[in-house]
C-alpha cells in the first residue's frame, strides 16, 4: 500500500487504463452519475454481492479536495449518524496513465435539485417545511462536529436510493468543508477579511461575497436561499449576465445586497422572513439557535395545518 493510500475495504486496488474497462476496485462500473469541476462520480456494483457503490474520481493529481473530503467523512462516521453516507476506501490510483485519487462510498438516490426539477421546479410549502426541518438537523450535526460545509445547496442533499431509505436525507460533498476550531488551541477561528469566494455564488451568503471568513451563520444563510428557491422556483439573482466569473459574481452580489428581505420573502409564510432576518444578524462567533429554528418551522406547519408525514411532492405520482 502506498504511503498516501487509506483502505478499509476488501476491494483490490488495480491500475485502470480507462473507466470504459468497467472494472475498478473489483467493482463493475455501470455509468457516470455526474461530472463537476473537481471530478467525476460513477455508479458501480459488486458483481457477487450486487451491493451498489459510488466512486468519486478526482480530476487533479494533487492531494486536494477529495482527500480533505475523505478526512471529514471519517470524522463524521465515528458518530455513527444515519444521514452520513458510509465510506469504504480512499486510494491513490492510476487512471488513463495519470495519478489521481478515488473515493468509494455508498450509492445514494436523487438530490433535492433533481427532485426539484422532477416536480416542475416548484415545491409546495408542506414539502419545503418538512425539508427545512431535516436540513437544519444535518447542518447542526456538522456544526456540532466543529465543521462548516461552505457549499450548502440543493445538489448536496440527497435521499437514499433504496425504498427503505427514501425518507432518509443525506448531507454530502465535504470537499470545501472546514473546521471552525483551531487545531492548536481549540478556539474559534478569527473572522478574517479578504477571503476568496468559496462555494456556489447563487446560494452564498452576503458575508461570503464580501470576503469575510465563513462561519456557521453562512451555512444557515445558504440554507435559507435554498428554501426560498424551492418555494419560488427562482432567486432574483439567477441568470444574471457577466463577461467573466468575477463580473458575474459581482452582479450576483449587487442584486443580492439590494434585494430587501421582505421583497425576497414576499408571498411566503412569515417564518422565512423571520429566520433569514435572524441569521443575517448573527455575529460571526455566535452559534445559530437550531432548536429555535426547528420550533419556528414546527409552528409554521401548525399554522398552515400541515402534517409532517413525509408525503413529499415527488411521491404523489408513485
Amino acid at each position: 500500500m502506498q504511503k498516501n493510500s487509506v483502505n478499509t475495504s476488501p476491494f483490490k486496488k488495480r491500475d485502470t487504463k480507462s473507466m470504459a474497462e468497467a472494472k475498478f476496485f473489483d467493482l463493475e462500473i455501470k455509468y457516470k452519475i455526474s461530472s463537476g469541476a473537481f471530478g467525476d462520480i460513477y455508479f458501480a456494483i459488486h458483481p457477487e454481492t450486487k451491493k451498489e457503490y459510488a466512486i468519486k474520481i478526482e480530476k487533479g493529481a494533487g492531494d486536494g479536495q477529495l482527500r480533505a473530503e475523505y478526512c471529514v467523512y471519517r470524522k463524521l462516521e465515528k458518530c455513527n449518524m444515519a444521514f452520513i453516507p458510509k465510506i469504504y476506501s480512499f486510494e491513490s490510483v492510476s487512471l488513463d496513465g495519470r495519478p489521481t485519487h478515488a473515493l468509494v462510498m455508498d450509492a445514494l438516490g436523487m438530490s433535492l435539485e433533481h427532485l426539484f426539477v422532477k416536480c416542475g421546479r416548484k415545491f409546495s410549502l408542506k414539502t419545503v417545511l418538512m425539508l427545512a426541518d431535516l436540513m437544519i438537523t444535518r447542518i447542526e450535526f456538522l456544526h456540532y462536529k466543529h465543521h462548516i460545509h461552505r457549499d450548502i445547496k440543493p445538489d448536496n442533499f440527497v435521499f437514499g436510493g433504496k425504498k427503505s431509505q427514501d425518507n432518509k436525507l443525506y448531507l454530502i460533498d465535504f470537499g470545501l468543508a472546514k473546521s471552525f476550531r483551531s487545531k492548536d488551541t481549540g478556539n474559534h477561528i478569527p473572522c478574517k477579511t479578504g477571503k476568496p469566494m468559496i462555494g456556489t455564488a447563487r446560494y452564498a451568503s452576503l458575508n461570503t461575497h464580501e470576503g469575510l471568513e465563513q462561519g456557521r451563520r453562512d451555512d444557515m444563510e445558504s440554507l435559507m436561499y435554498c428554501l426560498i428557491y424551492f418555494l419560488k422556483g427562482k432567486l432574483p439573482w439567477q441568470g444574471l449576465p457577466g463577461s467573466s466569473k468575477y463580473v458575474k459574481f459581482k452582479n450576483i452580489y449587487n442584486k443580492k445586497k439590494s434585494t430587501k428581505i421582505e421583497d425576497l420573502c414576499a408571498g411566503l409564510d412569515p417564518v422565512f422572513y423571520d429566520l433569514l432576518f435572524q441569521i443575517r444578524n448573527l455575529d460571526f462567533y455566535e452559534p445559530p439557535n437550531y432548536l429555535k429554528m426547528r420550533k419556528s418551522i414546527e409552528m409554521a406547519m401548525k399554522r398552515n395545518r400541515i402534517k409532517p408525514d413525509y408525503a413529499f411532492d415527488w411521491k404523489k405520482d408513485n
